[in-house]
């Protein structure tokens, strides 16, 4: 369904460090930095995706954070979120909810939360009923 989604941000550095940090305990590298303006990066799987692109604003002013917008990444167990939730809050992030069952969303709907450096809110989500 998705190709893409994008985050602004205000510091593209902090950002590839946060998120590079972040998203390796779920398997999403970098995409080759093919930028030549410098403006963005992407982790995930290239054209068509799908990838979280990470960038500067385009009209030049600054980022803000949605309100009621968040993106999740899909994690293959319990111990993966549990990892891409320390290496978030290692890496500048700020909890938002530790890892756990969340049973009002499903009987094995395993999930932790962060905000990155620039404020959006992100988790990673397991669906499995084990570890």
């Amino acid at each position: 369904m998705f190709s893409y989604m994008a985050l602004g941000t205000n510091d593209l550095a902090r950002a590839v460090a946060f998120y590079d940090a972040a998203l390796a305990p779920l398997g999403h590298a970098r995409i080759a930095d093919d930028d030549p303006d410098q403006t963005s990066a992407a982790w995930g799987i290239d054209d068509p995706g799908p990838h979280l692109w990470v960038t500067l604003p385009f009209d030049g002013g600054p980022a803000t954070v949605g309100n009621g917008v968040m993106v999740s990444f899909l994690a293959d167990s319990r111990s993966a979120v549990d990892a891409f939730h320390a290496a978030a809050l290692g890496a500048g992030g700020t909890d938002e909810g530790p890892p756990g069952l969340r049973p009002q969303y499903g009987a094995h709907f395993y999930a932790g939360y962060v905000r990155d450096p620039d404020g959006h809110k992100i988790n990673a989500v397991c669906y499995r009923d084990r570890a």
